[in-house]
């Protein structure tokens, strides 16, 4: 414990800010904007929906999605319904993978 305060004490003195936590409901909510960033991604002209680069970026943002909450369920103290939440994430971003890809 003493040698992580250290750590952070000496990353503050040289001007680095440590990473914030983000509590879980706001995990949640960003979440779900990555989500609808995905179902706006835009469609390219040429390709359409079979632009790599497309599903590249679509893929990418369902993925930040499920990685914002993927750690919420094994937090200690977080209550049944928030455990709900993740799990409806990551049904949201499964169905969203088949609406906009298929």
């Amino acid at each position: 414990m003493l040698q992580s305060a250290w750590f952070y004490l000496y990353q503050l003195g040289k001007g680095i800010e440590m990473a914030k936590l983000i509590p879980a409901a706001e995990r949640i909510v960003r979440a779900r904007k990555l989500i609808q960033q995905a179902r706006e991604f835009p469609v390219p002209a040429e390709l359409g929906k079979n632009d790599l680069s497309y599903i590249a970026g679509v893929k990418d943002l369902l993925r930040q999605a499920r990685d914002m909450v993927k750690f919420i369920p094994q937090t200690a103290g977080v209550s049944a319904e928030m455990k709900e939440e993740v799990r409806k994430i990551y049904e949201e971003a499964d169905q969203a993978n088949r609406e906009i890809l298929y």
